[in-house]
């Protein structure tokens, strides 16, 4: 099979390892790729947003299957319009992937179908959204409906902090349209993780659950970023979590889209603030996260190529997920500034000494080779050291250690990503 992935980050690099695995896979293709997926895939250059240019792409090249990475060019409708030039995609439909494209529409399902989640208000006027805040009381929770690159959250403290994210979203339009309507919602206290299901439109499988780190700095310091490392499987999230999602949270999403009109195909992920062992819904993304992602394609021992095909011709019923017996985790490299202004351009050396190390594996995302061919950064979030062992505590050492053998001054990472985990997994008493 020829296979297209579309998308130039960590999770695309981890994607494309794992469909090389597969013998269905004779020929890879990735669009716009970077520096580390060159390495396995025919890159093109055609921005992952393009949509005119990716239908063209794959106009020409006639791919087995187009695998879409990032979630701007589902919501954007890259699915319906390769469907309609019958090349096979995995992922959901411009209308299924409003669940993560819109905060309200997702919302609103959750009260018509009983899912649990935060009360809420969907609010197009500042005047009512600022009323509702006042009648709510703080801590309260500020989101742009739209999509807005990570930014569009707020976890407001005070009620000022929440009508300051009113205004900049809805009257200055700091995240562009995406901010025109607002879902202001209760604040869910818990401890958070992410959960991943393949989806058939009425089946599904359960693909496990990951604990991402979104601040900055150690310690759950600093500003919100894109992901700054994960590790899975989570202690936090049982059999009997995991069941529960599943069952409260994940099928009837899909029964509810099928009824709707909008079956559910490829990777439905499901933010979850869990309490005492019960599990509620803080938002839906249709994709897998990044750095999930790579934490998730480290462990999979399945065939990636016949769980996506088996997802897009409505054949999940049945089929079963293998994994490897081992724990992964990741720790992002990020360039120096991010997730504020940054340079870019600057050396990386090392990745050839790190990846020398048993089970470390260093995925690219924002990379990019010189004129010399020297790697340089071209992003924020820009290198996912990601490890395997056989527990966790030794998939972090061996993490760490990879990040020990980069050589790149202009870079940052945090120290203590996957501390959480560790705290559930030893007896009490014992020390990291």
């Amino acid at each position: 099979m020829k296979i297209l992935v579309v998308g130039s980050g960590g999770r695309e690099h981890a994607l494309c390892l794992a469909l090389r695995r597969s013998p269905r896979c004779t020929a890879l293709l990735c669009a716009p790729g970077n520096a580390g997926i060159a390495e396995v895939a025919d890159c093109r250059p055609v921005g992952a947003e393009d949509v005119e240019g990716l239908v063209a792409l794959a106009r020409a090249e006639r791919p087995d299957l187009v695998v879409v990475g990032p979630e701007a060019p589902l919501v954007a409708g890259l699915v319906d319009r390769l469907e309609a030039e019958r090349i096979r995609a995995f992922g959901p439909t411009a209308a299924a992937a409003r669940l993560e494209g819109s905060k309200g529409f997702m919302k609103d399902l959750c009260a018509r179908e009983g899912i649990p989640t935060a009360a809420y208000g969907r609010f197009s006027d500042t005047r009512a959204a600022r009323e509702f805040v006042r009648a709510k009381g703080a801590p309260i929770v500020v989101k742009a409906d739209g999509l807005a690159a990570g930014k569009g959250v707020v976890v407001a403290q005070s009620e000022a902090e929440a009508e300051d994210a009113i205004e900049r979203f809805m009257a200055e339009r700091s995240l562009g349209t995406a901010g025109e309507s607002l879902v202001i919602e209760e604040f869910l206290a818990g401890e958070e993780a992410s959960f991943f299901a393949i989806c058939d439109g009425d089946d599904c499988l359960a693909l496990g659950a990951a604990q991402d780190h979104k601040r900055a700095f150690d310690g759950d310091a600093g500003p919100n970023t894109g992901g700054m490392g994960a590790y899975s499987p989570a202690p936090l999230v049982t059999p009997a979590i995991e069941a529960k999602v599943m069952e409260r949270i994940v099928r009837p999403t899909l029964r509810g889209m099928a009824r709707d009109g909008h079956p559910f195909r490829g990777i439905l992920f499901a933010g979850l603030m869990i309490e005492a062992g019960e599990p509620r819904l803080l938002e839906f993304n249709v994709r897998f996260g990044d750095p999930e992602c790579q934490v998730l394609m480290a462990r999979l021992e399945s065939d990636l190529v016949e769980l996506l095909l088996a997802a897009c011709d409505g054949r999940l019923a049945g089929a079963q997920v293998r994994w490897r017996g081992e724990s992964a985790l990741a720790v992002v490299m990020a360039t120096r500034g991010y997730p504020g202004s940054y340079t870019k351009g600057s050396r990386i050396e090392g990745i050839v000494e790190a990846e020398k190390l048993p089970g470390v594996r260093v995925l690219h995302a924002g990379t990019a080779r010189d004129g010399a061919g020297r790697l340089t950064a071209q992003g924020g979030r820009v290198l996912g050291i990601t490890a395997v062992g056989p527990t966790l505590a030794e998939a972090r050492a061996r993490a760490y250690q990879g990040v020990a053998r980069i050589r790149w001054p202009g870079g940052f990472c945090r120290s203590d990503i996957g501390l959480r985990g560790l705290a559930r997994e030893r007896p009490p008493g014992q020390t990291p």
